[in-house]
C-alpha cells in the first residue's frame, strides 16, 4: 500500500511558476517510480511527467515540456513537479501517483498506476 499527500497547488497568472510536492509513504514498495497527472473540468486524466526511482530516467507529455520539471527526494519520499511559464490551459487538479506493484518502470497510462493521492487544484488566470 502506498499513501500520496499531494500540496502546492493555488491561483497564479499566466506565465508563472508553481511548485508541487507530493509525499509517499509506504512500508510495502521500494524503488518504485512516481508520475504526475491532471484532469481539467469535463476531461479526462491526462498524464503530465513521470521519473523512475534515481532520477535517470524521466518523461513528459508534449503539452508541457520545456516548461516542467519533475524531480524527487528518495531520503524524504517526495517527488516535485517544478511548472513554469504557466498557461490557462495547465488549469487542473494535479495528481501524483504510484505505478501499480510499485514498479519502476515509467508509464503513461492511468490504468497502469494503483495508488493515487487526492489532488491539488492549480488555477491560471489569464
Amino acid at each position: 500500500q502506498v499513501q500520496l499527500v499531494e500540496s502546492g497547488g493555488a491561483l497564479v497568472q499566466a506565465g508563472g511558476s508553481l511548485k508541487l510536492s507530493c509525499a509517499a509513504s509506504t512500508r510495502t514498495y521500494s524503488n518504485y517510480a512516481m508520475g504526475w497527472f491532471r484532469q481539467a473540468p469535463g476531461k479526462e486524466r491526462e498524464f503530465v511527467a513521470a521519473m523512475t526511482w534515481g532520477g535517470r530516467s524521466t518523461d513528459y507529455a508534449d503539452s508541457v515540456k520545456g516548461r516542467f520539471t519533475i524531480s524527487r527526494d528518495n531520503a524524504k519520499n517526495t517527488v516535485y513537479l517544478q511548472m513554469n511559464s504557466l498557461k490557462p490551459e495547465d488549469t487542473a487538479v494535479y495528481y501524483c501517483a504510484v505505478p501499480a506493484r510499485g514498479s519502476n518502470w515509467l508509464f503513461r497510462s492511468t490504468s497502469n498506476y494503483d495508488y493515487w493521492g487526492q489532488g491539488t487544484q492549480v488555477t491560471v488566470s489569464s
